[in-house]
């Protein structure tokens, strides 16, 4: 009930700040989602302060203003206080907290006192929250957020309006719950922008059945709790709900996570989801930038790409990269592209196969033992020839293959792509599980697109077969690396299912029966046949020239 009750309040709370931008002109401007997602992190940084702070000192719970109680100590304790917090909470000074802001919006220029706080909480935690760019240029965490509304006479009351909705609720009471808040909450935060419509560099939010999928096939209910100190890395994260997802199977104090992504806004989001799941120790790993070009995770001798332990990733299946095609496709790159670089097509320029690259800088991307899991077009799983086939050789050859789940079309609802997963095991030296999902879900509308639901049975099914290597009729099969390389190193579980031939025990009477009624219904259709024939020889022989 407390969950349900905070959820619900929470919704409230992006719904009015919505609201305020869209007061101010803001509403779906592309700026607007800066607005959102920095001022409900600031709210969500300042409690998270105070409960931290009122659990280490009991007695500023008890104060009439806890924020009162801190700005009355000597500067000594405040950095006591704050030595003793987790890493995960941001260093505040009392000038930063909501309160302070709130008992000063008559005062002049407030909206440069809402940015110049904004910006000294980011700069004082720079170490902590700044995501870098591939080129070491460090973001950081808040931007002048009144600087958006463009006619500057309206910026006090902006942000006069912001700070009035921060004080209603507290997240405090939520923090020592344990349970999937956040998920849904961080997805109702950018539900409006993470959508196809962002452009170049769009984002596809990945459903949670596939995210949930994946995580329970490469960390298994089994051996959770007794993982530690391994690296989960993304090349393309996205705002990074298939790592939330492999983190928390794992645990989030167990794991460190690794990103990529070249959309600043991904990036942002990414940020925001770490703060939200407790992995801000990940946060220095998160670079924006272009992994295919500048993959920027390397080993401690600062050459060697960096391997990793699991891997996931959702990558771009269509996305033009002729401007750096040729840069890829040289002798830097072979080992890591060993199947080949994609050519770009002469026409239809937006079917350019850039998952190829992807799927080949995972596998070269993997520790000795790693774990993959990635979203492929069900084509790759099939294709007769070229790189989708020998990155699936490559896989056989060197026994490197978990198996693959094919998934019910339109799981995305914004692309019609049929969608497979392809779980890659470099420990996996024997028998490969090849699961055909594409007849399960229920279908639902989703604005103007069809969407396949699973049902919680559903994907609880799917992991269960894989995870137990069950073979059921015309669901799964598990087959050996020489079958998949006598059948073409096809991926697709239909080509392994047995033909079933129905037969019937006849006695020789009703056998009789069977043919005397086949013989009949031939006799009858060459007597129609007959019949035709007479009647166009009738038909053709009745015409005249005129």
């Amino acid at each position: 009930m407390v969950s349900q009750q905070f959820e619900q309040r929470t919704r409230e709370l992006i719904d009015s700040l919505k609201a305020i931008c869209a007061a101010y002109g803001l509403g779906n401007d592309g700026n607007e989602f800066k607005i959102i997602t920095q001022v409900f992190l600031y709210k969500f940084l300042n409690d998270k302060f105070a409960f931290e702070a009122k659990k280490i000192q009991p007695a500023l719970a008890k104060a009439e203003s806890w924020e009162a109680a801190i700005a009355a100590m000597s500067a000594d304790d405040l950095e006591m206080l704050q030595m003793q917090m987790g890493p995960d909470t941001a260093r505040l000074k009392p000038e930063h907290f909501i309160a302070h802001l709130w008992s000063r919006q008559t005062a002049p220029e407030f909206a440069k006192l809402f940015d110049d706080t904004l910006r000294d909480i980011a700069i004082t935690n720079n170490d902590i929250f700044a995501v870098k760019t591939d080129g070491g240029a460090k973001i950081t965490l808040f931007d002048r957020v009144s600087e958006f509304i463009t006619d500057p006479s309206k910026r006090d009351a902006f942000c006069r309006a912001i700070i009035n909705k921060l004080g209603d609720f507290s997240f405090e009471r939520i923090f020592n719950e344990k349970y999937d808040f956040y998920a849904a909450l961080f997805e109702y935060l950018i539900k409006d922008y993470n959508k196809d419509s962002g452009g170049k560099y769009a984002e596809y939010y990945t459903p949670h059945a596939v995210a949930k999928i994946m995580a329970a096939i490469l960390v298994p209910v089994a051996v959770r709790g007794k993982i530690s100190n391994v690296s989960c890395y993304d090349p393309s994260a996205g705002s990074g709900t298939l790592l939330m997802n492999i983190a928390h199977a794992i645990g989030e104090q167990r794991c460190s996570i690794y990103s990529q992504d070249i959309s600043q806004k991904s990036s942002s989001l990414l940020r925001l989801n770490l703060i939200l799941n407790n992995l801000v120790h990940s946060i220095p790993n998160v670079i924006q930038g272009n992994t295919m070009l500048h993959p920027y995770h390397r080993e401690a001798q600062g050459h060697a790409l960096k391997k990793f332990d699991y891997i996931v990733s959702n990558p771009p299946f269509k996305m033009d990269f002729s401007d750096f095609r040729n840069e890829l496709d040289s002798k830097e790159h072979r080992e890591r592209f060993f199947a080949g670089v994609p050519n770009i097509p002469k026409q239809a320029v937006d079917k350019m196969a850039i998952y190829q690259l992807f799927l080949q800088h995972i596998i070269y991307s993997l520790k000795p033992g790693g774990k993959a899991a990635v979203v492929v077009p069900t084509g790759f799983i099939t294709a007769q020839s070229g790189i989708d086939k020998g990155i699936r050789q490559h896989l056989v050859d060197n026994k490197m293959l978990a198996g693959v789940v094919s998934m019910p079309s339109n799981i995305f609802a914004t692309t019609g792509t049929n969608v497979s997963i392809l779980f890659v095991d470099r420990s996996n030296r024997e028998r490969v599980v090849l699961i055909d999902a594409s007849g399960l879900g229920t279908k639902v509308k989703d604005g103007k697109n069809q969407k396949t639901l699973l049902s919680e049975a559903e994907e609880d099914r799917i992991i269960a077969t894989f995870n137990g290597k069950e073979a059921v009729e015309d669901f799964s099969v598990v087959v050996s690396y020489a079958d998949i390389a006598a059948k073409n190193y096809s991926l697709s579980a239909g080509q392994y299912f047995d033909v079933k031939i129905e037969y019937s025990d006849l006695t020789p009477a009703q056998f009789a029966e069977k043919m005397q009624g086949f013989t009949d219904r031939l006799d009858g259709l060459f007597r129609e046949s007959s019949g035709l024939e007479r009647e166009i020889k009738k038909q053709l022989a009745g015409l005249r020239y005129e």
